[in-house]
Formats: structure tokens, sequence, C-alpha cells
């Protein structure tokens, strides 16, 4: 990390600059996440109206005043503002970034061993847990979606290369994000059958089969068809 500042998004917010924590009020961080999560220049108008909408437009032009007087208590470059548009300063580097990109890069095909790490790694935390914020609540559900996505297409190809360990732990924890998506627990079914366990297999599919009967719903054709060569269901 060095000299970089380091923003943290995933698991907690934490602001760190070599390697030592920066206090922020929680004005100040909301504005910060905010920006991070925009990822562009933003007018300073919507931003007032999206972090303070409930308030009236002078308060909460005040409010994001005030926030910005925040950051520049801390003497470092955090935020960049040009004419009536804010951004995150570039030299800001962000996990939930990190992530994002590795997960859009298995989606896109490419298994290197820094995407396959991913399994293994911090970055797939939930996304600012315990903020409830509308724009927080979106933002959070489309990268707990891309990063399930990005963990079933990692456990379907690495079932596909022999490596079931990492295929099982990758299904494992697209589950863990999403204990209902189905075509997770197909991933590690189908992991669990690449190696030749049907037991662990068909406990896989009872333990989604019973959490669904809970539910009054029925595992899909395509859940049916992957075991309908055992004879045992």
């Amino acid at each position: 990390m060095s000299e970089t500042l380091y923003l943290c998004l995933l698991g907690e917010f934490a602001l760190r600059f070599k390697r030592e924590r920066v206090p922020l009020a929680q004005d100040a961080q909301r504005l910060v996440a905010f920006l991070a999560l925009q990822g562009r220049w933003i007018r300073r108008s919507y931003v007032a109206g999206t972090l303070w909408g409930d308030a009236s437009e002078e308060h909460s032009n005040g409010s994001l005043r005030s926030a910005l007087w925040r950051l520049r208590r801390t003497a470092l470059e955090i935020v960049e503002a040009a004419h009536d548009e804010l951004r995150l300063a570039p030299g800001v580097d962000v996990d939930v970034q990190h992530a994002s990109s590795a997960a859009r890069s298995i989606l896109a095909g490419h298994f290197d061993a820094a995407s396959i790490e991913m399994i293994n790694s911090r970055l797939l935390q939930e996304l600012l847990p315990g903020w409830y914020d509308d724009w927080v609540i979106l933002e959070r559900e489309s990268h707990r979606e891309l990063v399930v996505l990005a963990l079933e297409a990692l456990s379907e190809h690495c079932s596909d290369i022999g490596r079931v360990d990492t295929a099982i732990l990758a299904a494992l924890a697209a589950i863990q994000r999403e204990p209902l998506c189905e075509s997770a627990y197909r991933a590690m079914i189908r992991a669990h059958l690449a190696n030749g366990n049907v037991a662990e297999a068909l406990h896989q599919f009872q333990m989604y089969e019973l959490a669904l009967h809970n539910l009054g719903v029925h595992p899909s054709p395509k859940m049916m068809a992957l075991l309908s060569g055992l004879d045992v269901i």
C-alpha cells in the first residue's frame, strides 16, 4: 500500500493511508463511499440530493459543503472538485473495484490465477454491511449478483478442468452469498458428481429441496435433469 490511500467498502468502511486508518465523520464517509461506487465525475447537486435528499436543497448543499470541509481537514487528496462536479481522487485504491474487476474477468472467460484466488479473498465480503441508504442497497444487490455469477462460472470451469476442490469452494461461496440460489447449488452438485461423490451430491440436493419445500417451491427441471441419471431421487 505504501503511500496509497486505500478505501475498504467490503465488510466495513475504512480509509487507510500508509496502513493507518484515517478517521472520518459519518457524512464524510457517506460522501466518499458514494463517489467511490459511482466511479466518475458527478454533479454536486446530484450528490447532495442523493445523500441528503430528505432535507431542503439549501440544507443538503450545506451538508455537502460540510462533508467536503471535513475531508479537506485530513490534508489528504481524497475527493477532487472541478467546476460543479466531484469525483473520488484517482489515487484512491478501492477494494470493491478489484472485486468487480475479478468477477467480470471470470465472466469474460479469463480464469487466471488471480481470478481463482478470488474465492480465498476478503473481496467476497458484503458491500457496506449495516448501511441502509437506498443507493447502498442497490449497489450491494448489484455487486452481490455479479459476485455470485462469477463464482458459479468459476465453479463450472474448475469442475471442467478437474480442480474439484476449488469448484466446490467457489460454489459454496456463492451459496453463502445467495442461500436459495439454485444455479449455485447446481454448480456445487456438478462439482461433487465430477469428483465421483454421488452421496454428497445427493446430500446437497436434499438440503436445497428441503429449503424450497419450506417455501412451497420445487426444484427446477434443470436441477432434476442434473440428477436424472442417478436413479436415486
